[in-house]
Parts: C-alpha cells; structure tokens; sequence
C-alpha cells in the first residue's frame, strides 16, 4: 500500500500533539521567531509548502501549524511508537515516496476533501531531508493538489540548524532559529500547464528567502521563546 490516510482522524488530537512537541524546545534550548504569521490569517483552505531540513522539522512546523491543518509525512513517520500512532489518529498523511502513482491518488483525494471539509494540508516539497545550503528541486505534487483544488499555496522557509545541530558531530546545543511565513500565492484559474512555472517560481521565492532569514539567524541572538 503507498499510502495511508484514515480520513476520519480526530482533529482534536493535533492541538495535543502541537503542544507536546512546542515543550520539546525549552528541553533542548530553542528560541524561534516567527515572522509573517499575520498571513495565516485566512479562513479558507490553503496548501502549506515547507523546506525540509532534518527531524526538528517537527518543531517548526508544530509552532504555526494552523487549525484543521494535514501535514502529509513519510510513512515509516507511521511505525515511530506512540508518535506515530497519534499522527494516524489525527488524520495525518502517510506516503510511500517509492510509489508515485498510488502516492499522487491520495493527494487526489485529499485535494477532493479540501473544500468540502475546509482542510490545510502541509507539504515538504523537496521530498526528502536537505541539509545542503540549496534548496532540493520541488516534487510537483503539492503543486498540482493546489492547483486541482484551487486553493492558494502558503510557502514557509526554516533557516539552518547548523549554528547549533549537526548529526554527524553528534553536536546539539541551544539556538536559535527562524520560520517565516510568505504571502501567499494564488492558484485561481490556474491550470495543469501553469505547474511547472508556479513549481519554479515558489522554489526560487523560498531560496532568497532561506538565504535572507540564515544570515539573520546566526548573527541574531534575541529570537524569542
């Protein structure tokens, strides 16, 4: 099976979640600032797109993950314990990234269930982790699930962990880091043909923007908790 998605997961178990893992940066020393929140505010459904740097992701994303908001995540995300079991009983997306036919019928359905049920869904584009200072070529499947449902794409941009993370040293001290949160963009009247320039597009706004945002992190030492 490519994916997995039980659909009648319980949203009230993601604000639990949300707050179980915003403890997690006081225990390991993580100041973050959010910048462009105001452009979460939108009663509509909306697709969420996010760079993908490491596990902490999970941190980042859990400080501004809006209200009836999907994440879709990697399916061995499934079998991680207790985590894993609470991500499936709120509704969160599983794929196998192996499988890509089955993987783009789920979005299908999800792009199905959007307007209907006044989702957000979060995508990391790239795929997969990057822990590189350019940004992975985008997978156009967010794309298309926005463009298919006609709701606007919300790109969010992590600056590094490097300043204080770093697996192979087996370093993690405490840092700082910084989301911002990018206007949104459009997708009325868009079409099939329009996803590779709205792909590129998108990708190229959230480089200059992890560019920006990496220099103002490691010279800032005042994010706030």
């Amino acid at each position: 099976m490519t994916y997995t998605w039980n659909q009648r997961g319980d949203q009230s178990i993601l604000p639990l979640l949300r707050t179980f893992v915003r403890l997690l940066k006081h225990f390991y020393g993580i100041k973050i600032a959010v910048q462009g929140s105001e452009n979460l505010n939108m009663k509509e459904p909306y697709v969420m797109v996010c760079n993908h740097q490491t596990y902490l992701d999970l941190l980042g994303m859990m400080e501004i993950l809006p209200d009836r908001c999907v994440p879709v995540a990697k399916r061995e995300l499934l079998y991680v314990g207790l985590l894993g079991h609470a991500c499936w009983l709120s509704g969160m997306i599983f794929i196998d990234r192996r499988k890509k036919e089955e993987a783009r019928e789920i979005l299908r359905q999800a792009a199905q269930s959007m307007w209907r049920e006044n989702m957000r869904i979060w995508v990391y584009p790239e795929g997969t982790r990057n822990k590189g200072k350019t940004l992975l070529p985008f997978k156009r499947g967010a794309f298309h699930l926005a463009v298919q449902a006609q709701v606007p794409i919300v790109p969010v941009v992590i600056s590094s962990y490097r300043d204080f993370y770093c697996s192979k040293e087996k370093r993690f001290t405490a840092g700082n880091l910084t989301i911002r949160i990018l206007p949104k963009v459009d997708t009325k009247d868009l079409g099939p043909g329009d996803i590779p320039a709205l792909t590129e597009s998108i990708h190229e706004r959230m480089q200059d923007t992890y560019n920006e945002i990496c220099g103002e992190t490691s010279k800032g030492k005042d994010a706030k908790p």
